[in-house]
């Protein structure tokens, strides 16, 4: 046998199954290929069983469509895993599953606010609303009663007492104290009819008191009781749990009609729900008012047509647009423009120091945006700020940046600039390697000076590739909120509008404003706004992808 045999007949033994290997008794991997044969099935049953109790106790939880949204993601999941036919998806399935649920998700379910009334008033549904209305109620101060609560062994009992002399009235059977979620009626009775008699030996005939630590421990339980008094029939006149020291009657504000109205107790008024409103409007003498909270319902376009019909929203949510646009267009045309010059400056090679003025220039790149903002933010302020302290000694002026809609707009466009220029330097330092020298001997040749050459080879041969990329610049400063929010958080603010708007917001963050600040958190028509800026930003995307391909032809 040579060598070349030899070898090969080793390395035939070493591999686990083989005949060779099987003649040597060498099966290393045979038994954790064996032991992960017998495991298969019971792991997949416990991961299926995990599954499908998640999606039970969603069901449970009232969120039908989340379950079956989980038992479509998990069917799926079982589906392409476990069978030949989904062979071909299982690469593909994590990043399908990731893009359904942190993607398309969010969209479908902001989409779908947009036309409801959602809002810090209208948070809950018609049914939780209802059982919240029907839950308010006043104690009867005058039939309050103080009580106790006493352990013996593994049983309490609950003590009444009179209300004028705080002698014991009424005691409860023995009870378990146990937290449940229905209420539990139980009939008092008075100590000379109790089992358990007062005995001399103790000064607490029915054990030891509760502590308040005790009390505040039981507090859930004690909450379900309804103590009934001997010869009272009439649910109303059951005692209720009213804190740790009392139990009472109580008076609800309202009672539910079978036609769904509600009744208000105090004065016999009716509010029916309104599903225009998502309010329970009143009728009669209480017509114009309505019950709060409200609920949420489907509106429509609603909050859509609020963008374009109602004046005073649509006039500064138009200049607010407007600004968007012209604020994200000037900062790409001059980031673009002082980027392409100094890519230009520092591609001449004839230029000293050209390392040391790329680093410099490309500083405030690498420093993060937020610091650079807060620190500009301190130089702009109009009386210890550096800028103003320079402006002033020249020319004797302190220019309000943050008061003065005009001034403050310059500053974002300058500080927004300041950090978006290094990029495209960048860009365009890449993109001029990429030009034929030959080009520039030519036309040094022909006589072009240094403006020509720039006008007539540079500028052309980079803009067609750069296209894109500032197309997706545009998008970004189209939703920079960081920007707005911490250098002017929007303002100055106009004045006398529905809702609150600043000058200097751009969509997104008046988007923000809308859903968590200063007008009442309206998430119904924040989400109808966001929907329209994923549109306009969908559109730059497509027209991103189109420039793309005819950059690439």
């Amino acid at each position: 046998m040579n060598a070349t045999t030899a070898s090969t007949s080793a390395l035939a033994a070493s591999l686990p199954g083989s005949p060779l290997a099987q003649a040597y008794g060498r099966q290393p991997a045979g038994a954790l290929e064996k032991l992960a044969r017998l495991l298969h099935w019971p792991a997949v049953a416990l991961i299926a069983l995990a599954a499908l109790y998640l999606v039970f106790t969603l069901y449970t939880a009232g969120q039908t469509w989340w379950a079956l949204g989980a038992l479509g993601l998990f069917g799926a999941g079982f589906a392409i895993y476990l069978t030949e036919a989904g062979l071909a998806y299982r690469y593909l399935f994590p990043g399908v599953a990731g893009m359904l649920l942190f993607i398309a998700f969010p969209l479908a379910y902001t989409t779908q606010i947009g036309f409801t009334n959602y809002s810090s008033a209208h948070l809950l549904s018609q049914e939780r609303v209802r059982e919240y209305l029907l839950e308010q109620h006043d104690a009867v101060l005058d039939e309050v009663r103080d009580y106790g609560v006493y352990a013996d062994g593994k049983e309490f009992r609950l003590v009444l007492r009179d209300p004028a002399t705080g002698a014991v009235q009424f005691l409860s059977p023995a009870l378990a104290l146990r937290q449940s979620d229905q209420p539990l009626t139980v009939e008092m009775q008075s100590p000379a009819d109790s089992r358990v008699q007062p005995s001399s030996a103790t000064d607490s005939p029915w054990g030891a008191a509760l502590t308040l630590k005790d009390l505040i421990a039981h507090r859930a339980a004690l909450a379900q009781l309804r103590l009934q008094l001997p010869g009272q029939r009439d649910p109303g006149q059951l005692l209720h749990y009213l804190g740790l020291r009392e139990f009472g009657p109580i008076r609800p504000h309202f009672e539910e009609l079978p036609d769904g109205a509600l009744k208000r107790n105090a004065d016999g008024a009716l509010f029916r729900p309104d599903a225009s409103t998502g309010y329970y409007e009143g009728e009669g003498a209480a017509a114009g008012t309505h019950l709060a909270p409200g609920y949420k319902v489907m509106v429509g376009w609603q909050n859509y047509a609020r963008m374009v019909l109602d004046a005073e929203f649509r006039g500064p949510f138009l200049s607010i647009f407007s600004w968007t646009v012209v604020f994200s267009l000037l900062t790409v045309v001059f980031s673009t423009a002082i980027g392409m010059m100094l890519a230009v400056l520092l591609n001449w090679e004839d230029l000293r120091f050209r390392t040391t003025y790329r680093t410099l220039l490309f500083l405030p790149y690498a420093v993060p945006g937020f610091i650079s903002i807060l620190v500009f933010k301190g130089l702009f302020n109009q009386n210890f700020g550096e800028i103003n302290a320079i402006l002033d000694a020249l020319f004797g002026v302190k220019p309000a940046w943050f008061a003065d809609p005009l001034l403050a707009k310059t500053m974002l466009l300058i500080v927004n600039v300041w950090l978006g220029y290094p990029y495209v330097m960048i860009l365009c330092a890449g993109l001029l390697k990429a030009i034929p020298s030959d080009l520039y001997e030519a036309s040094a040749i022909a006589g072009a000076g240094p403006l020509t050459n720039f006008f007539r080879i540079t500028a052309p041969l980079i803009i067609k590739p750069l296209a894109p990329l500032l197309v997706s610049a545009f998008a970004f400063n189209f939703n920079n909120f960081v920007l707005i929010a911490l250098l002017t958080d929007g303002r100055p603010d106009y004045l006398s509008t529905k809702i609150p708007a600043g000058q200097t917001d751009i969509l997104v963050s008046y988007t923000y404003r809308i859903a968590f600040r200063d007008s009442g958190t309206d998430f119904g028509l924040a989400a109808a706004i966001s929907t329209l800026i994923f549109i306009l930003v969908a559109a730059m995307s497509l027209l991103n992808l189109r420039l793309m391909r005819k950059a690439n032809s």
